[in-house]
């Protein structure tokens, strides 16, 4: 970031004021007088300005993004694949991350943000985010399936608690399972434990955020009231 944004995002004054500032020597890096407002200023750079400490204290940013398929949830991808930052990189200043994962083939609900305590809390297993699936799969589901699902399935790495489960629209080769345990694929594996495949995968609740007026593809910023339903969530 440059030394004149730096000091305005700090709050000192306003970047044309900033860059003013720094002409007149009024601002230190590592104790040297910078006069370039356009000097980058690194993450270990100490900037001071009146004798005391800059410090910038970053916007917290929240978004939900309504994840597409064949995109991976990370930053960067080393085999250039698509990633859920790519859609957003262009629209926020600030590093945001992921909360957690979707896989690549499953759509839907995925908060970013650079609040570390709330990430960390959303995706902590013993604060049980609940999250909503709709779950197409390849044929349909009995009835009995359904019931065991239910109950919760022993997999190879322990119980699978279900909150709830039921055929979408009556159709049985669609459901809706509601859940709050996070392990690895955890939804797609108690399917395949069954002998079934999943066709599709889509998130569409998820800690209490919904896909309302949010297209695939797009994201929206969190507003203050959710972000407060969010940290009291928890």
């Amino acid at each position: 970031m440059k030394l004149n944004k730096y000091i305005a995002h700090a709050g000192v004054c306003s970047r044309r004021d900033a860059g003013e500032l720094v002409k007149k020597g009024k601002v230190t890096v590592n104790g040297e007088v910078k006069l370039e407002p356009w000097y980058e200023v690194k993450e270990t750079d100490r900037v001071e300005y009146n004798e005391k400490v800059v410090r910038l204290e970053e916007k917290k940013i929240y978004i939900l993004l309504n994840k597409p398929k064949n995109t991976i949830t990370s930053l960067k991808d080393e085999r250039g694949r698509k990633t859920v930052y790519d859609i957003v990189k262009n629209h926020v200043e600030e590093r945001i991350y992921p909360v957690g994962r979707l896989d690549r083939q499953t759509l839907g609900l995925l908060v970013l943000t650079n609040d570390g305590d709330l990430a960390q809390k959303l995706a902590h297993p013993s604060h049980e985010i609940q999250k909503y699936y709709e779950v197409t799969l390849d044929k349909s589901v009995s009835k009995a399936h359904l019931e065991q699902i239910k109950v919760g399935l022993q997999l190879e790495d322990g119980l699978a608690p279900v909150d709830g489960a039921h055929y979408i629209k009556n159709d049985p080769m669609q459901v809706g399972i509601k859940i709050h345990i996070g392990r690895n694929r955890i939804v797609r594996r108690i399917f395949e434990h069954l002998g079934y495949k999943v066709k599709r995968l889509d998130r569409t609740l998820y800690a209490g955020l919904t896909k309302k007026d949010l297209p695939r593809g797009h994201f929206r910023h969190l507003t203050k009231q959710e972000v407060i339903m969010l940290k009291h969530f928890i």
